[in-house]
């Protein structure tokens, strides 16, 4: 049920009418018309842009188009006004009982309610995480994994068909250096004094990683050279960082449905597939780059390398593919996992990175385009830095990690709920300043306990009429009418409700999951504001003495609204909680 859809069905069918009878040309496009909440709610509860959008095409005047358009639409009994505002501006007023018919089927469809289907089942791959198998997250990947992870819900909830990937970034030089800092805590365990040089991983994380090495192969690899242990270790360490890794996802919920492995990009042909698909359509080629520019680097040297023709699907510059001494670039093997995507048959896919991955964006969305012929698209998300702060001042935790605070730090402290809550309080794009002391208020500055209090206050008003002997259930609830539900402040709440199923769709189609968070903070925030005016007006009160029925119908509103905020909730991947405590 999404009312303002309902609405634009109805500027539809009007339009479509004003064609047939000739005061509108036959020959437009209805795509652009769009029904929506006013800028100013004074203005009405729902405004179209259809005559502006349409004026220009159909040669008219957008005022003339919009009042005609008005006429239609008042004759529709869901509509009790409607309006003409500036140069065409279209607002209406809907009946009061047109918004209320939003409860009932909330409380109908609990946890399905405002499930769309307009992904039509299109295959998505959300890639996110995939950081290096180096050691464990930090804040900065969790900010990554939880936005990946409520996207991916998103898009779920909206009828796409979601696989969830990370991208394991083993295939690289850091994988050796990685086994070299734990063959240096494999030295430790054997009872040798060891100093980490520049370049290594000092992080105490490393330290069971070399005992377990030790358990494993004794003292046989004591003073060998690297070329006999390398190469296993690489493997061994990668494979122990990884299962850190998944648990530190896991202490935040986040659960992959696909690992991918660079390594197996390579001796498999995978690489040379990809870039031969690129070549057959003429976008590889030997040349020589114009220098960078700025400040010229003083190892610089104009030479012949193999690129990829990114400039011609709208990158700033061409990329090499291939190093001067016949390796690969970190370009190729990073196509040839997208050309394996979409091999995977993905209709669309989504790479969440951090934001020092800018100039990254262009000749990766180059290279989806050129080996797809432009049919799939790809939207890279970057998610900017994490702050944090205790007592007005940057706060460092635990150094366990050698050089940053990690996502277990941060769970440890606040709990997963708060963590990915307060995660999406902002735009991905946007930096995040998480403030110990303001997460652990109970006031409205904090928005995660205002959202879980909203549901555990109305948790507590459904107890208590159980106690008081109403029916509460859903069936009850839900057929139990709401025509005591008349005063402006129910109104209120009962609009938010209906924006629900749009505000999905909008979320979705943007891929901005924060705005679950600022939707849930704004319907908790109309219920409080309900239940503070029920403390003076008694009519407003939740449980009215000896009125079951009355009760009920007050009732079943804020049903609604937990049923909805658990909805919510359950996308961002916190669990409502039934009681502060």
């Amino acid at each position: 049920m999404n009312l303002f859809a309902d609405i634009r069905t109805l500027v539809l069918d009007a339009l479509a009418q004003m064609q047939s009878e000739g005061s509108l040309p036959a020959d437009l496009d209805f795509a652009n018309v769009t029904v929506e909440p006013p800028r100013d709610v004074l203005h009405g509860d729902m405004a179209t842009n259809a005559a502006m959008v349409l004026a220009k095409s159909a040669k008219m005047k957008p005022r003339d188009i919009a009042e005609t358009l008005v006429a239609k639409l008042v004759a529709d009994a869901r509509i009790i006004a409607a309006d003409v505002a500036g140069p065409g501006f279209l607002n209406m007023r809907l009946d009061p009982l047109v918004w209320l018919s939003v409860i009932p089927k909330a409380i109908e469809d609990g946890a399905e309610f405002g499930r769309s289907n307009m992904g039509d089942n299109k295959k998505v791959n959300v890639e996110y995480v995939s950081a290096n198998p180096t050691g464990p997250l930090h804040v900065g990947h969790t900010r990554g994994a939880v936005f990946g992870d409520a996207l991916a819900s998103l898009l779920d909830f909206a009828g796409y068909d979601v696989t969830r990937e990370y991208y394991i970034n083993d295939g690289g030089a850091q994988v050796d250096v990685l086994a070299r800092s734990v063959y240096l805590r494999y030295l430790e365990a054997n009872g040798q004094a060891v100093q980490f040089e520049d370049g290594t991983y000092p992080g105490d994380y490393l330290i069971a990683v070399g005992q377990d090495v030790k358990a494993k192969y004794g003292d046989t690899l004591v003073d060998k050279p690297e070329s006999e242990w390398l190469a296993e270790l690489r493997l061994f360490s990668s494979d122990a960082m990884m299962a850190l890794i998944r648990a530190d996802l896991a202490s935040i919920g986040v659960k992959m449905d696909h690992f991918y492995s660079e390594k197996s990009l390579y001796g498999t042909g995978l690489i040379e597939q990809a870039l031969a698909d690129l070549d057959a359509k003429g976008l590889i080629y030997e040349g020589t780059l114009e220098p960078p520019k700025g400040k010229l680097p003083d190892d610089w040297e104009p030479r012949k390398q193999t690129l990829f023709k990114s400039t011609a699907h709208g990158d700033d510059v061409d990329r090499p593919i291939k190093k001067s001494d016949g390796g690969w670039t970190y370009f190729a093997p990073d196509i040839a996992y997208h050309y394996d995507k979409i091999q995977r048959g993905f209709d669309e896919l989504i790479d969440i990175l951090g934001a020092d991955h800018g100039g990254y964006v262009k000749r990766m969305k180059a290279a989806v385009s050129a080996l797809s012929g432009g049919t799939v698209p790809l939207d890279i998300k970057l998610t900017q830095l994490v702050k944090l702060y205790k007592n007005g001042e940057p706060f460092k935790m635990s150094k366990r990690a050698g050089t940053f605070i990690t996502l277990r730090d941060l769970v440890e402290q606040v709990g997963p709920d708060v963590t990915r809550f307060v995660m999406l309080t902002r735009k991905n794009d946007a930096p995040l300043d998480f403030d110990f002391d303001k997460v652990r208020e109970q006031s409205k500055e904090n928005p995660v306990f205002y959202v879980q209090y909203a549901f555990a206050r109305i948790n507590s008003v459904m107890n208590k009429a159980k106690e008081a002997g109403i029916d509460v259930s859903d069936t009850a609830l839900a057929t139990s009418g709401t025509a005591n539900l008349a005063h402006d402040a129910e109104l209120i709440v009962a609009k938010k409700l209906a924006e629900w199923p749009r505000l999905l769709e909008l979320a979705a189609k943007h891929h901005e999951p924060h705005r679950i968070a600022f939707y849930l903070y704004e319907l908790a925030s109309d219920f409080h504001s309900l239940w503070n005016r029920g403390k003076d007006e008694p009519d407003l009160r939740f449980l009215q003495d000896d009125k079951f029925d009355v009760s009920q119908g007050k009732i079943s509103l804020i049903r609604a609204v937990s049923v909805v905020i658990s909805a919510g909730l359950g996308i961002l991947g916190v669990t409502p909680m039934e009681e502060m405590r």
